[in-house]
């Protein structure tokens, strides 16, 4: 298992160079740059970070865990793991219509395959896992005449992989 972990300050800003990070690690680590997985990862690690920093205004400490599980054809699991000196537990909020937050578990949720979060030390860590080597998200466009069209002006079919989810986390 390799395990790589950057400290970042309680700045907004510290969420761009997080992902500068992240994606290098990324690539370090085999997952090539312009793959879904890697966009996945980084759209997950944004959205931890942000949260860590917008609403603990703390520093955190970003972790990426790469495993092999040596199954066929699996090429093991990705860990994104943020942890900060805030005590107070993550709320999933349910954003409406124009709102500007209030999204960032429900894309946890939508994009891991499994997510939680624990105490730690006078903090919490709150983390996720995308199994690697099997798709997350398979999204086929399907052009048709305007009538047929969704509301965006695409067709899209869209399929999940269904994992279990293991007690104190979560799954979409």
């Amino acid at each position: 298992m390799l395990q790589v972990q950057l400290e970042v300050g309680p700045d907004p800003a510290e969420v761009g160079r997080a992902r500068r990070w992240a994606r290098s690690r990324l690539v370090g680590s085999g997952i090539g740059d312009d793959e879904p997985l890697a966009e996945t990862l980084i759209l997950l690690i944004s959205e931890l970070v942000t949260n860590a920093v917008v609403h603990t205004g703390c520093p955190a400490v970003l972790r990426m865990l790469f495993g092999s599980t040596g199954a066929p054809g699996n090429a093991g699991t990705v860990r994104v793991e943020v942890a900060d000196a805030s005590c107070r537990p993550p709320q999933q909020r349910h954003a409406e219509g124009e709102d500007t937050g209030g999204r960032g578990l429900e894309l946890v949720d939508g994009l891991a395959d499994r997510w939680g979060w624990q105490p730690e030390g006078a903090g919490k860590r709150i983390w996720c896992e995308v199994d690697r080597g099997i798709p997350l998200i398979q999204v086929q466009l399907q052009p048709g005449p305007p009538e047929r069209e969704g509301a965006d002006g695409c067709g899209a079919g869209t399929a999940y992989e269904a994992h279990e989810a293991h007690a104190g986390s979560h799954r979409a």
